[in-house]
């Protein structure tokens, strides 16, 4: 097991694998930006180490200040957590390059799955079952790209090959907008990730976004740890996410559960990941796989007993997974609710100083923030602050829980969307469950303020 840990990270992520690292017995080095000096990570760490200035660019993901930093505490490994750096390639071969143990798949795992393309036809080669569409990247003759739409039915969306967080996508309904569709989103690609390629596939009217956590050792052994519901999005960012999806057939899960586990050890990959599906009319489509802990996990955590980061320490130390697919066991319901600094319906953002942070408690109820009281919440980064947590025997006692919660919980000082998900928790489709990722927009245009 590793001595020292550099976690190349912020925000509540940060804190969770400074956690995890305590109790496994490792130091954890913490890194930060002259934003984060005050953060309640940085004021716990054994050992700090500012990498530079508030902006990302300069900091978070500044390759060369990460790996110095991991040099100059002697860490062993470095935990990139979610975003930043985390599904980087050239970050992660940098890393082992340099020596030092990437917490996370091996690079050719990252670049396979990180590459849209290239993670739908490693998917369809594995069997997993895929969104119809353009066998690979489109060309640049029109006509193919119009005899393919034609192929697949209207509507259709393009989409980024190397694209991510919701963007990169057009949605296309007429053969009259394709080209330019096409073209507008190549140059969005190529300015935002730097790469140009983008593919085609239909544009599914009412889909659920429907995931399934993986976890891989080195030594070939792979599960699923369920599924987890993310279908209350806005602008395909999520707002928040269940454990397990409700309304869907335990038996359909198993099997595309056991699909993924295949296709994790034909590519042979280790670390936690998350193959995405868009499930509709009974069939579940593979979108893409982020190589990283999402943000959601704790969710998954709740309803297995397995501490995910944790796991992922111990499979990156070389240990074999501590548990078989028929120790799994979902029991329960979860949900999470993420905390913003924004204003609950326009969504702007709202940093500032916290002058008030009143965590909820009770039965069943986790708080991953790293906000606390005369915090200040900088402009410079995502807006999310914390996760509200909460598990029951039931999704309806859950759901409880989370009214409980949310009501208990107090910030002042900045807005925050915790009045949106009160709204949200006493929602009849919502509480009836299987809401499509297209319903949260409507309702928020329905309850324009």
């Amino acid at each position: 097991m590793f001595k020292k840990i550099l976690v190349a990270n912020r925000g509540e992520i940060a804190l969770r694998i400074q956690r995890a690292c305590r109790e496994l017995g490792i130091k954890a080095v913490m890194v930060y930006s002259e934003a984060d000096r005050d953060a309640k990570y940085v004021r716990l760490a054994e050992e700090a180490v500012c990498i530079g200035p508030a902006s990302s660019a300069q900091s978070y993901l500044n390759m060369p200040a990460i790996i110095s930093a991991a040099e100059v505490t002697d860490a062993e490994a470095i935990h990139p957590g979610y975003g930043f750096l985390s599904e980087n390639a050239d970050f992660a071969e940098r890393v082992e390059k340099s020596g030092f143990q990437f917490i996370g798949p091996t690079p050719e795992s990252i670049r396979i799955m990180g590459d849209k393309v290239s993670a739908k036809q490693a998917m369809i080669r594995a069997g997993v079952p895929c969104v119809p569409g353009s066998e690979g990247e489109l060309p640049d003759d029109p006509a193919s790209i119009r005899r393919i739409a034609k192929t697949v039915g209207y509507p259709v969306i393009i989409k980024a090959a190397g694209g991510g967080g919701g963007r990169g996508m057009r949605v296309v309904h007429t053969e009259a907008a394709l080209i330019n569709a096409v073209q507008m989103t190549k140059a969005e690609a190529g300015a935002a990730f730097g790469n140009p390629a983008v593919y085609m596939e239909k544009f599914l009217q009412n889909p659920r976004h429907v995931e399934i956590q993986i976890i891989a050792d080195k030594h070939k052994n792979a599960v699923y740890l369920g599924e987890r519901d993310c279908s209350m999005q806005r602008r395909h960012q999520k707002v928040l996410e269940e454990s397990p999806a409700p309304g869907i057939n335990r038996k359909l899960i198993e099997r595309i559960g056991e699909r993924c586990v295949a296709a994790c050890k034909k590519i042979g990959y280790r670390g936690a990941g998350t193959f995405e599906f868009l499930y509709e009319d009974g069939e579940f489509y593979f979108i893409e796989m982020n190589t990283r802990v999402q943000v959601e996990h704790p969710v998954t955590e709740m309803v297995t007993g397995v501490d995910i980061v944790r796991t992922q320490i111990m499979v990156a130390a070389g240990e074999k997974l501590p548990f078989s697919q028929r120790d799994i066991v979902m029991r329960g319901h979860a949900i999470e609710c993420r905390v913003n600094a924004e204003d609950p319906y326009k969504f702007t953002p709202s940093p500032g100083r916290v002058t008030m942070w009143h965590a909820p408690g009770g039965p069943g109820v986790r708080v991953d923030s790293h906000v606390y009281t005369n915090y200040f919440v900088p402009p410079n980064y995502d807006s999310m602050i914390g996760k509200i947590i909460v598990h029951g025997d039931t999704r309806e006692q859950a759901m409880a829980r989370m009214r409980t919660a949310l009501a208990e919980t107090v910030v002042e000082g900045i807005n925050t969307n915790i009045p949106l998900h009160r709204e949200l928790m006493v929602d009849a489709k919502f509480m009836a469950g299987g809401t499509n990722i297209h319903y949260l927009e409507h309702w928020l245009e329905q309850h324009k303020r």
